[in-house]
């Protein structure tokens, strides 16, 4: 009578690929929403729709909200279109980018001039933010 011989046992092993495959579909996802998220210390504001180009955001960014009723806000404190030179030379440092969000129906003149008030200012990097369509 013939004997089998018992079957030796199948090594374990890890299989990688599966692994591989889970983080860096884990990487990818974390990338692209770290990309999407621009961190905007401002107010509500109905944005006009627009197409913007991206900015370095390596930077603190400055954020002066304009709402409808062309009441000033920077990085959510009130300030007058007078006052608004003095207050971002004295908090803020002037290679920082200055972000306005300016509510699609405030008047366009309360932007120019916001504008204009802070490159007087002596901030130089302005951005206009948009809604995207």
């Amino acid at each position: 009578m013939k004997l089998k011989r018992p079957r030796e046992p199948k090594k374990a092993r890890i299989v990688i690929i599966p692994l591989i495959d889970v983080m860096f579909f884990l990487l990818v996802t974390f990338m692209l929403a770290s990309l999407s998220m621009v961190n905007i210390n401002s107010i509500k504001v109905n944005l006009p729709k627009g197409r913007a180009s991206s900015f370095p955001q390596h930077n603190k960014l400055i954020t002066i909200s304009i709402s409808k009723d062309q009441t000033i806000y920077v990085d959510k404190t009130p300030v007058s279109l007078d006052d608004l030179g003095d207050y971002l030379k004295t908090h803020f440092n002037k290679n920082q980018y200055v972000m306005i969000a300016s509510d699609k129906e405030a008047p366009s003149g309360i932007m120019v001039k916001t504008m204009l008030k802070a490159q007087n200012a002596g901030f130089f990097h302005l951005l206009i933010a948009v809604k995207s369509k």
